[in-house]
């Protein structure tokens, strides 16, 4: 399995986020899937 070193900074961040017992896993594909979503509307805004 791979592993990801994050900063403590990082991981504050990401517990914040966090949604009742969300698994790592979880919170990392959310973001993901927000990050991807948005970058396809601002890719097809000018459609």
């Amino acid at each position: 399995m791979p592993s990801v070193e994050l900063d403590e900074e990082t991981i504050e961040r990401l517990d914040g986020l966090r949604v009742e017992d969300e698994s790592d896993d979880e919170l990392i594909m959310e973001l993901v899937n927000i990050y991807e979503s948005s970058e396809y509307t601002m890719f097809h805004a000018g459609d």
